[in-house]
Parts: structure tokens; C-alpha cells; sequence
């Protein structure tokens, strides 16, 4: 038995992205679209967003990540984000294997860290 067609309600015309974010993410699609002649669409030329960091390392572990990403012919920071993404992939697989529900144990922590107190006191408080 097919389904009865049932009308579209016509979709707002937005005034910035921002409006439309917070449109759909307070709106069923349903009225709007026809999912049923959705089709997928595939982006090859899509590349991932990406953003700088900074971040401090050992100039030894520098130079042998450069020395082994001269060996295998690759930018040195190619070479960290592959190693990043094969690290983070296995931390990921191993916490399914380990029970771990949630990913809260790979999530940083949102508090700053405390500067630790001084053990140390002045020769004056010492006495």
C-alpha cells in the first residue's frame, strides 16, 4: 500500500547561519523534507577542518620525529598526526574491549589544575 504524499511546509528564509542552526536544532526535519528521495552525497574534494596548536616537546623527541619522518619521506608534522590518530584510534578500541561506558577518561578535565603549595618555608617562619 503506498503511502499518501503529504505537502511540504516551505523552509524559512534565514538571515544568517546562526538562525538556522537554532531553527533545526529546535525542528523536526519531517515537515520540511522528503527523506524518502533522499540520496547520499559524497564530497571528495572535503577536507577536515583543522586547527593550530602549540605544543612544547623535548628537542631530542623533536629531532627523532623529524629523523624518522626524513627516513619514511614525510613531513614531520604529517608523521605526529598519524601517530596521534593510530594512538587515539587503539585508546578507543581498547576501552570498548575494557568495559569503559563512557569516554569521560579520554576527555580532558575542564577544572585548572591548582599550583602546587610550597613545602619550603622562608629561614624567617622557620625561625
Amino acid at each position: 500500500m503506498a503511502k499518501p504524499k503529504h505537502h511540504q511546509k516551505a523552509i524559512p528564509t534565514f538571515t544568517s547561519e546562526a538562525e538556522e542552526r537554532r531553527f533545526w536544532e529546535t525542528h523536526d526535519t519531517t515537515p520540511y523534507v522528503d527523506w524518502s528521495t533522499a540520496r547520499p552525497a559524497r564530497f571528495p574534494n572535503l577536507k577536515p577542518s583543522t586547527e593550530t596548536i602549540s605544543l612544547r616537546l623535548p628537542a631530542g623527541l623533536l629531532a627523532d620525529l623529524k629523523a624518522l619522518a626524513n627516513k619514511q619521506d614525510v613531513p614531520y608534522q604529517s608523521l605526529l598526526k598519524m601517530f596521534l590518530a593510530e594512538r587515539v584510534a587503539r585508546e578507543w578500541r581498547s576501552s570498548r574491549v575494557t568495559g569503559v561506558r563512557s569516554n569521560k577518561a579520554l576527555q580532558p578535565t575542564s577544572r585548572a589544575r591548582k599550583p602546587a603549595k610550597s613545602q619550603h618555608r622562608s629561614r624567617a617562619a622557620r625561625g
